[in-house]
């Protein structure tokens, strides 16, 4: 598949990648149309297995955006959780939980909330489920069997489209949440098919909120990558 691709957004890998990050504040305004269209179909060029694209992507904007998000935090209050991919803290060994547990010092220290305040993380985690305030929020499905090699693919697509968007100048945040109402997703928007990987909420970030200068770091080289020769 060939994707034309503007001189202005050729960026050099070190910038694009290096550019992305996740947006946690956003301004209201929506991304036109057009650029929107640009963006998903050049996150199409995503590699697949065979070629499948075993991805479904439902974007929501306007109205449907303000139903389905007071969908969601009803459902997140109801505690109608509806999972298609299962969650477990155990999945995570003690290496992950170390990097999470800066990161989680980071992101709530920025937003002025003490790590035992578990009410004020509670409800913050509520309020995102209305997408951080972006205008729009992408939805990922995995069609077919719906199993872990497809979804792998659809991680391929993930990340595609959120380097997509960074060429394009528009911030984004995968969301991990929003996967664990699929049903309240399904109902809404009239999904009969596929399973739901996450969503990502998109638009233009707020640079001046304080959760947006929250930058993560990386492991080392070295603690995830060995080199066989």
């Amino acid at each position: 598949m060939s994707v034309s691709v503007p001189v202005e957004l050729k960026y050099s890998a070190e910038k694009l990648i290096g550019g992305r990050h996740a947006t946690r504040a956003f301004r209201p305004e929506a991304v036109p149309e057009d650029t929107m269209r640009a963006i998903f179909s050049l996150a199409g060029a995503a590699p697949s297995n065979s070629n499948a694209q075993p991805w479904q992507v439902e974007v929501v904007s306007g109205a449907v955006r303000e139903r389905l998000a007071n969908a969601l935090q009803a459902a997140h209050a109801e505690k109608r959780i509806s999972v298609d991919f299962p969650y477990s803290e155990d999945m995570y060994s003690e290496v992950h939980n170390a990097r999470r547990a800066v990161f989680g010092a980071e992101l709530y220290g920025a937003l002025g909330i003490a790590s035992d305040d578990s009410a004020a993380r509670a409800a913050y985690d509520a309020e995102s489920l209305r997408f951080y305030g972006s205008p729009h929020v992408a939805f990922l499905f995995v069609t077919g069997d719906g199993g872990p090699r497809l979804a792998a693919d659809v991680g391929a697509y993930m990340q595609t489209l959120l380097l997509a968007m960074t060429a394009y100048g528009v911030a984004s945040c995968p969301q991990g949440l929003l996967s664990f109402y699929a049903d309240t997703v399904r109902g809404e928007l009239g999904v009969t098919a596929g399973k739901l990987l996450l969503g990502i909420s998109f638009g233009y970030a707020d640079e001046t909120a304080p959760v947006n200068r929250v930058t993560t770091g990386r492991a080392a080289l070295e603690a995830t990558t060995a080199f066989h020769a």
